[in-house]
């Protein structure tokens, strides 16, 4: 093993749609620090996440996989360690691996490869919400998770947690740097940091509202009300859920917005926090420093709020590498989160194996120097309030989703980057579309895979004793961190 870095440093943040930072070209949003990062890195400007919603998306990002491969399909099947992760990997080369922070596997005991876990959060009672699991048959509707009941300045459990996160993470690199003051020698070491911020509860401590005059903001785009007309797959997602109705009107609509930003805000302090530790302890030389999310939010755009769809909102993330040897510059290479899993084994000279050797991920380190390169990300959905599996593809211009038992979507990103106008009825584009279809088929058989993923779904949800029990199961909203409230 020849290690290119002494010390990786994974940030990892939660529904940070990355159009919503200074360094994404956003004129809103205050992220003075995550913008510092950038500035002196690789920007990825087309990152991906494998699945919008939290647990399915941390498996991939754990193991490099594909959800249909890992089969942790929602927020109550959660990755346990019976497939290998970049810690198991890293713990067998002798790396030092921790972390601090949320995780959203299936629990602490389980062996997921970290040496150490500190202030771990994981599915709720290691059962999750199991009622995001009934939906074969979807019912009409839910009664929701009452994601909105507060919103607006304050002071919650997930910002006192993050706030943990920060110090815990500049202690581990203080000890980093104790060894090396001592003369010891210091074997390679990474830490994975994971924040909650901006995931709601939309409550924020005041300092960070105040940024964010309602008045201000910008009005979201597409909504329902001025006639726009939601995909029909999207549509029944958002009748079950009812997320815009529990805002109510417009005023705290745009309260919910200022949280978000605010809570961005907060959390770019944070970062902030750790990355002057950095700095101060003398780190940066031998550091590597990713920051990423493990998906979006769609804040108000078409009527949608939270995660849990196609579009850009949802299925984006932020992607930013930095230190020595990476040249700052803007890469518009697709990339995904399954693309950590390489990264984290590159950056310290570990040599995959041959079951990892058959993962669809690629180092950034090497595609932060390829910016052209064209690549096919893809990602998909199973979970609460869909009707169907849910599957995306994104190479070149275009953009592709595919809906079991609906019709399609196709958006060129070049022409129409906010995703406004589907083109999979134009004739002009039936070969695109064609093209687009066969290259899904090539990675996933969507009927199949739906199938599986409501069998494996309807196994548990019996388990638990049926529909009407499971759909009262887990309906704990936001996954509660060490310390909270009662």
């Amino acid at each position: 093993m020849s290690a290119r870095y002494n010390n990786v440093l994974l940030l990892c943040s939660d529904e940070h749609d990355p159009r919503h930072s200074g360094f994404m070209g956003s004129t809103v949003t205050r992220t003075p620090n995550l913008d510092r990062l950038a500035a002196g890195g690789s920007v990825f400007t087309h990152a991906y996440t494998p699945s919008p919603i939290c647990v399915p998306a941390r498996a991939s990002l754990a193991t490099g996989r594909w959800v249909h491969d890992h089969r942790c399909w929602d927020n109550a099947i959660a990755y346990d360690g019976r497939q290998p992760s970049w810690a198991h990997r890293l713990h067998e080369a002798g790396v030092g691996v921790e972390s601090i922070g949320k995780l959203h596997y299936r629990s602490a005991a389980a062996d997921t490869g970290f040496d150490r876990q500190r202030e771990a959060v994981h599915i709720a009672d290691g059962m999750g919400q199991v009622w995001g699991c009934v939906r074969d048959p979807l019912p009409e509707r839910s009664d929701g998770a009452g994601l909105f009941k507060k919103i607006g300045a304050g002071e919650s459990d997930y910002n006192r947690f993050d706030r943990r996160v920060a110090e815990g993470t500049m202690d581990w690199l203080e000890q980093r740097a104790a060894l090396g003051a001592a003369g010891r020698a210091r074997k390679p070491a990474m830490i994975f940091s994971g924040f909650v911020a901006p995931h709601f509860p939309l409550i924020v401590p005041q300092q960070y509202l105040d940024l964010y005059p309602l008045d201000t903001l910008p009005w979201p785009k597409l909504r329902p009300e001025s006639g726009y007309q939601r995909h029909p797959w999207v549509e029944r997602q958002a009748m079950f859920n009812q997320l815009d109705a529990q805002l109510g009107d417009d005023q705290r609509r745009r309260l919910a917005m200022a949280s978000y930003f605010g809570l961005i805000s907060f959390l770019d302090e944070q970062v902030g926090r750790v990355l002057s530790a950095l700095e101060a302890l003398g780190l940066t030389d031998d550091t590597l420093v990713m920051y990423i999310s493990d998906h979006g939010d769609n804040l108000g755009t078409r009527g949608l709020w939270n995660k849990s769809v196609l579009y850009r909102e949802s299925t984006g993330v932020p992607m930013v590498l930095s230190g020595p040897g990476i040249a700052p510059r803007s890469v518009s290479t697709n990339t995904t989160l399954a693309d950590i899993f390489p990264t984290v084994l590159d950056a310290f000279g570990v040599a995959p194996s041959a079951e990892d050797a058959s993962l669809p991920g690629h180092s950034l380190l090497d595609l932060a120097v390829r910016p052209d390169f064209e690549r096919t990300a893809f990602s998909e959905y199973h979970a609460v309030g869909s009707p169907s599996g849910a599957f995306m593809l994104a190479r070149g211009r275009y953009k592709y989703h595919h809906y079991v038992g609906y019709e399609p979507e196709l958006f060129d990103l070049v022409d129409d980057p906010e995703e406004t106008t589907s083109l999979h009825d134009s004739a002009e584009h039936a070969g695109v579309l064609a093209d687009m279809q066969a290259r899904l088929r090539r990675i996933v058989d969507p009927l199949a895979i739906d199938r599986l993923a409501k069998d494996d779904q309807n196994a548990l949800v019996e388990s638990y004793g049926g529909r009407d029990i499971a759909l009262g199961k887990g309906k704990t909203g936001a996954t509660p961190v060490p310390g909270a409230a009662a």
